[in-house]
């Protein structure tokens, strides 16, 4: 079943849509299918996977939400095999005000997401900087809300004010809502700020925050710029190192739980299966070890006795 994760802070430059684009880009790289909405006007997420702007005017974000497209005449490939894109453009700001009189406004992008999500390991949704309609949509039709924190200071202010959020709709809008967990972004080791920053958020969340820490890297900022991830840009750069190894965190996290899962329902039906005369053999199978093990024990084993009270073997 594929898992559906918004990637959310309204704060903006904390590192939502390098976050996304990369992340994507390397849990495809380790063989899953992914697709990236995005949910985001500036259609940064699109255009740092080489989606042009013109070439999703007839097809976008935009017009999934609308109801004039189904999701899957909007999906477009990407140069990595296996990562496909919903683009976004500026029509999207409109999208917030023609979305207050529509019925089930915030389970626009759910019921879509339903029709295509089987197709994908993972939906990956990045959301713009604030918590509007477009974000509630995401957030309604996500099993779970990754946060990617700016090791500074204001980023603090803003984490507690999207979990505030997210809790509120899933009280209200969606039950099964959870956090994935907290993804620390621009890192830097010579700032004793960050340290403090890590300190404190992983002091107070404990296991919901990623090992993986992303550092401020030249290579990520300047991947997009050539509509790249950073696998394609420099795969070798540290960048690239620590978001592979985010997606190996979130996908053990993710599938080797469900693997594992599987395995034993698997192991149990197996059990449950087997006919009534193999079940018949095993009893007596376990009869015959009983009594070969009892006729065992009877016969007292040679014991080095000098061992234990200084005398001669049994």
């Amino acid at each position: 079943m594929s898992r559906v994760i918004c990637i959310a802070n309204q704060k903006g430059g904390v590192g939502k849509t390098t976050t996304s684009v990369n992340l994507a880009a390397a849990l495809a790289s380790l063989g899953r299918k992914v697709l990236i909405v995005d949910m985001d006007p500036q259609g940064n997420a699109s255009s740092g996977l080489g989606v042009k702007r013109y070439e999703n005017q007839d097809g976008n974000a935009y017009h999934v939400l609308i109801g004039e497209k189904e999701i899957a005449e909007t999906v477009q490939k990407t140069k990595l095999e296996g990562l496909h894109v919903v683009a976004a453009n500026p029509d999207l700001v409109g999208a917030e005000i023609e979305l207050v009189d529509m019925p089930q406004r915030e389970y626009r992008l759910k019921n879509e997401l339903a029709k295509v999500a089987s197709v994908y390991d993972y939906v990956l949704i990045d959301c713009p900087p604030s918590l509007g309609l477009l974000t509630v949509n995401a957030l309604c039709a996500a099993n779970t809300f990754l946060v990617p924190l700016q090791c500074e200071y204001y980023a603090l202010e803003g984490l507690s004010q999207l979990l505030n959020t997210a809790g509120l709709i899933k009280k209200s809008l969606n039950q099964d809502l959870k956090i994935e967990g907290i993804v620390l972004t621009m890192f830097d080791k010579r700032n004793n700020l960050s340290h403090q920053v890590v300190t404190e958020i992983q002091s107070h969340f404990g296991d919901k925050v990623f090992k993986s820490i992303i550092p401020r890297n030249v290579r990520l900022s300047e991947a997009p710029s050539h509509g790249q991830s950073i696998f394609d840009y420099d795969r070798r750069s540290i960048g690239a190192k620590k978001y592979l190894e985010l997606a190996q965190e979130l996908d053990d996290k993710v599938y080797g739980v469900a693997q594992k899962v599987e395995e034993v329902v698997k192991a149990e039906n197996q059990q449950e299966s087997i006919s009534e005369p193999e079940i018949e053999k095993v009893e007596d199978k376990k009869v015959e070890l009983q009594e070969d093990t009892e006729s065992e024990a009877m016969v007292p084993p040679s014991i080095p006795v000098s061992e234990l009270d200084g005398g001669a073997n049994v």
